[in-house]
């Protein structure tokens, strides 16, 4: 795997703390909520991070901030690109719109409506592409070549994984230790910075990766040993969807402890309940970590457990559990 990433630089505890500052004056610190409702189901202390009250609406503008406002003055001049299914689309585009900047994205036709808005309403401009890994990656080309933009990749970047590094350094400031730590993972950057993050300051601190049981290929890659990558996953967490790469893979086959998977219909009661009991809007790719939790109690009970919230940009006229 060292072969593999001999051009990508990985990131340390150092570059996080580096992201922190320099990211700063451009995020929310954001709270912690707690649940007696779940604590008592679950029979266990959960901690709920909640990045979907952070700037852009999610943890991504972490990473994505850090890219941006790293550039120097020549390269920023260029622009930045990416291709994302939505919540780094937008969150590049708030920090490039921060910073005065062009940003141009790739998106699937079919990411929700909700997020295409909010990348133009931060000013940034979209290339649809079809909903599949090869056909994202092939049109980016296409529009990277066109513009000359500087790549910031949504997850397989140093710089974007020391970004999402700097919530679980909040978070384990904001609670009195932990035994768990438990966020969704797709192509694995906020996974990754986690792992970067609590094997310096919380090493007996478990990570645990949650995914769905339709967009598993995390999962099988852990099992496996190497990398597989699905193409084009169908699973209503839409931001679940993207394969592991070399950088993030070097991270989870190193320090996550388990990946947990969940179906459709688990994802979707949780994000119901939570947005019952709690009253915070998540999207479904945020309610697989509880998902998870609620589906292994066994697995969680008697534990302290951080459970990082990713993000609450949801298309509200396609809520999942009132779609026919």
């Amino acid at each position: 795997m060292k072969d593999l990433i001999t051009e990508l630089t990985l990131p340390t505890f150092e570059d996080v703390k580096s992201a922190h500052e320099r990211i700063k004056p451009h995020i929310h610190c954001t709270p912690v909520l707690t649940s007696s409702y779940f604590n008592d189901l679950v029979g266990a202390e959960i901690f709920f991070k909640c990045e979907n009250f952070q700037k852009a609406g999610a943890f991504k503008v972490r990473g994505a901030s850090n890219a941006v406002f790293g550039l120097s003055e020549e390269n920023a001049k260029k622009g930045v690109a990416t291709h994302s299914s939505g919540n780094h689309a937008l969150s590049l585009s708030y920090a490039a719109g921060r910073r005065g900047i062009p940003c141009h994205v790739v998106m699937p036709r079919t990411a929700p409506d909700a997020k295409k808005a909010a990348v133009r309403g931060y000013g940034g401009i979209i290339t649809e592409c079809e909903p599949s890994t090869t056909s994202r990656e092939t049109v980016f080309a296409d529009v990277q070549a066109m513009t000359g933009a500087n790549f910031v990749h949504p997850y397989n970047d140093p710089r974007v994984i020391a970004g999402q590094g700097t919530c679980s350094r909040e978070f384990m400031e904001q609670t009195d230790g932990l035994d768990m730590m438990v966020a969704p993972i797709g192509g694995g950057g906020m996974i990754s910075g986690t792992c970067v993050t609590l094997s310096t300051i919380a090493p007996e601190v478990q990570i645990i990766a949650a995914e769905p049981e339709q967009a598993d290929d995390a999962f099988r890659s852990f099992k496996a040993g190497h990398i597989i990558a699905d193409d084009a996953p169908n699973t209503i967490a839409d931001g679940l969807k993207v394969p592991l790469k070399e950088l993030t893979w070097h991270f989870v086959s190193n320090h996550v402890t388990d990946i947990l998977t969940a179906s459709e219909q688990e994802i979707i009661d949780a994000m119901k309940l939570t947005w019952q009991r709690m009253k915070i809007v998540m999207e479904p790719s945020c309610a697989v970590p509880l998902a998870t939790i609620l589906k292994n109690k066994e697995k969680f009970a008697g534990k302290r457990i951080g459970v990082i919230v990713t993000g609450g940009n949801v298309d509200l006229d396609k809520l999942p559990w009132i779609m026919g």
